[in-house]
């Protein structure tokens, strides 16, 4: 469990390098930093409760149990701050997100993270396509489209037109 943890919080601190400027809060990182830090803890705590197995003794199995009690309380407490603070955490990713799509103008850093973006997950803007419609590169290009990133894989010739 522990070596999985640690796959996790390493896989979610490598990703935010490529959507770092859509998570402008440093805390982001907070939750995959305290996933490798539970999975040392585990590997502490299961090398105790091996050790205590093995010698068969009560007080550190006891030890052990607590320790398990303890973690089961927090894992709880840490599900429920997540379920009631998931309006929060998404209202202020989108709040971002819309500030960066404000600033696309197909030439800067954060244009080339929005392509990225729309490319990788195939959508097109914080909700729909329509978010691009009230931009200032929307209404700079004058021909009523949207970047090239929004256009299907599939699709020929996309130029980024709305009836695209």
């Amino acid at each position: 469990a522990a070596a999985g943890l640690s796959y996790v919080g390493a896989y979610v601190i490598n990703t935010y390098k490529s959507y770092d400027n859509f998570l402008q809060d440093k805390y982001a990182l907070l939750p995959a930093v305290i996933i490798i830090c539970v999975a040392v803890v585990m590997f502490i705590i299961g090398l105790i409760g091996c050790c205590a197995t093995f010698r068969e003794s009560r007080v550190g199995l006891g030890l052990f149990l607590a320790i398990i009690l303890v973690i089961f309380v927090a894992e709880v407490s840490a599900f429920v701050l997540g379920f009631v603070y998931r309006e929060k955490v998404k209202t202020d990713v989108q709040g971002t997100m819309r500030s960066v799509f404000e600033k696309y103008d197909g030439k800067n850093p954060e244009s080339t993270v929005v392509d990225y973006l729309q490319e990788q997950l195939h959508c097109c803007g914080v909700k729909n396509y329509s978010d691009w419609t009230t931009t200032q590169w929307f209404n700079s290009t004058g021909n009523n489209s949207v970047p090239q990133s929004c256009c299907q894989q599939e699709a020929k010739n996309c130029t980024g037109h709305l009836d695209q």
